[in-house]
């Protein structure tokens, strides 16, 4: 594999400059036989070591070209291509420290661990530009990974703002592609605790449906898409209330799409309580079913991983929120009067 590093060209016939965009590095690579009929972000991740989720960005914003015409994520290459990308310039925007309190679990000198509060934003986005996890956690480190860019420094998973559990986030560069790589090739040990509508129908299951954006509703997901991408949740179910209608589920999510519990477990007729996007609760839960639980009943319970640098596994785990328990006891002390 011979690769050439030189300042950006103007882009070729046909692709369209980034409004905005000051001139990049260009990375050049000339595809040897072992490539033949790979996935471009899957190859191009390899090379440049970034996260492949990262480098489709790239690729979707028109940065990548193969024998100068623009790429594809899935698109298949040959031996002799020539494929090349002009990462994006730093932004200028930058999150500030802020002192805010945090559960942390664990840390060393290249990953922290918390259990993230209900309610805190991983990272700032518009509508929410302080108050979030990074703010709180360059506060706490002084420095992180800056491989998520400015605004995302150190962010290698996300929770939803109101699901409570378990976060890992690199301190530097080599923990952060050590730990993406894990999350794409999915060898991360996940489990998830939730309390949902309804009783299945057996005690456990899978969930194969492709999620991608709703087709009407583009700040929601769906399992009624065409271009939705792979997704697979197992499920079992823990403990069931039948006088209240709802089931205590252990759930596994074996790849990591964007509310992909929440979206999976609301198609197959289980809409997690508190729900309010995907569930039929449209303002919060109320009474002995939902205690006035004001977020989805949802918690990262366990988060297992290979340490990017010691090579060593590491497993944690998150007790469940005095809310999410409160909200079992109701439902325990429901079944005892019925």
């Amino acid at each position: 594999m011979r690769e050439d590093r030189r300042h950006a060209a103007p882009p070729p016939s046909g692709e369209a400059a980034v409004e905005g965009d000051e001139p990049a590095e260009r990375l050049c690579f000339e595809l040897e036989e072992g490539t033949s009929g790979e996935r471009l972000d899957v190859v191009l991740a390899r090379l440049t070591e970034v996260p492949r989720a990262q480098i489709r960005r790239w690729i979707e914003a028109g940065r990548v070209t193969v024998d100068a015409r623009l790429g594809k994520p899935g698109q298949r290459l040959s031996a002799g291509a020539i494929v090349e990308a002009r990462p994006p310039p730093l932004e200028m925007a930058s999150a500030a420290p802020q002192a805010i309190d945090l559960d942390v679990v664990y840390e060393d000198d290249d990953v922290v661990v918390v259990n993230k509060a209900a309610q805190m934003v991983v990272h700032p986005a518009p509508g929410h530009r302080s108050g979030t996890l990074v703010n709180a956690l360059l506060h706490h480190c002084g420095d992180l990974s800056g491989v998520g860019g400015v605004l995302r420094p150190g962010i290698v998973h996300r929770l939803d703002k109101g699901t409570t559990g378990i976060l890992v986030a690199a301190k530097n560069d080599r923990a952060h592609v050590g730990l993406a790589r894990q999350f794409e090739d999915h060898s991360i040990e996940r489990m998830y605790l939730a309390v949902v509508r309804g009783a299945p129908g057996r005690d456990s299951g899978r969930i194969d449906s492709p999620v991608g954006r709703h087709p009407t509703d583009r700040k929601r997901m769906s399992v009624r898409t065409g271009s939705g991408r792979e997704a697979v949740t197992d499920w079992e179910v823990i403990r069931r209330f039948p006088a209240s209608d709802r089931s205590q589920l252990a759930i596994r999510p074996r790849t990591g799409r964007t509310h992909q519990i929440r979206v999976h477990l609301a198609s197959a007729g289980l809409p997690i309580v508190g729900d309010a996007v995907y569930g039929r609760a449209r303002h919060g839960s109320r009474g002995p079913a939902g205690v006035g639980l004001d977020r989805p009943a949802l918690h990262a319970a366990v988060l297992g991983f290979v340490h990017p640098t010691r090579g060593e596994p590491m497993r944690f785990e998150a007790p469940l929120p005095d809310d999410l328990a409160s909200l079992l006891s109701a439902l325990e002390a429901r079944e005892r009067v019925e």
